[in-house]
């Protein structure tokens, strides 16, 4: 869905009347990865889920999802809808943050294939006995007419 946000918001009128918090409880905006770092701790341990996907990759979601329809779609009223959307959200608090480190895992994948994960720690990159969060979820709000006192939530 990530590749058709633009024309979902922006390319149906009927949907952008219920695109708001009169309609939508709440808006969860969900990263899933079935793989470890695969030796790249290293590179890892220096951003965190944070830095690396969060604030990158996850924080675009979310813009696109929640800012207002640009006057025009160009480059400068885009951004100045993203940066209007940005300046609505207070700054994240430790109370609305939940950090986490992942541990050994197993599943079964299609076929009765047993997949392992080794833990974050178990990877030879990653400095022993580090803290870097590599998973984590927060509750983010904007204070704007359109999303007053719906939480999104990002994991």
């Amino acid at each position: 869905i990530v590749l058709n946000i633009q024309a979902m918001r922006f390319g149906n009128q009927m949907f952008e009347s219920f695109w708001n918090k009169d309609h939508i409880q709440s808006v969860q905006i969900v990263f899933k990865e079935d793989l470890g770092t695969g030796g790249r701790g290293g590179y890892f341990d220096k951003s965190g889920i944070i830095r690396d996907i969060m604030q990158n990759h996850l924080l675009q979601v979310l813009v696109w999802l929640a800012m207002e329809p640009p006057a025009k779609y160009d480059r400068a009223n885009v951004a100045q809808q993203k940066v209007k959307l940005l300046k609505a959200m207070p700054a994240l608090k430790m109370e609305d943050t939940f950090l986490g480190q992942f541990g050994k895992n197993s599943w079964q994948c299609s076929g009765g294939i047993t997949h392992e994960e080794p833990g974050y720690l178990d990877d030879e990159t990653v400095p022993a006995g580090s803290r870097c969060p590599t998973y984590a979820g927060v509750v983010l709000k904007i204070n704007n007419a359109r999303w007053q006192g719906v939480p999104f939530l990002m994991r």
